[in-house]
């Protein structure tokens, strides 16, 4: 029997793998910060609100860690 899923299971996996975070906290303002493509590890965001630009490390358990740069 086929599938019954509409999707391309390539693409589940790399969205799930990938850049799965959408918005984060800032450690330094506590603003909330919305990420419209997303952030992986070893990527760089910036707070919308203070400026502060942070480095992200995801550990192997998917625990976010910002290092300010």
């Amino acid at each position: 029997m086929a599938s019954e899923y509409d999707f391309d299971d390539d693409d589940a996996k790399e969205s799930s793998a990938g850049r799965s975070h959408k918005e984060f906290d800032c450690p330094s303002c506590n603003a909330n910060n919305p990420v419209d493509d997303g952030f992986a590890d070893q990527d760089e965001v910036r707070c919308n609100y203070c400026g502060c630009d942070f480095k992200v490390v995801i550990n192997s358990e998917g625990r976010v860690r910002f290092k300010e740069l």
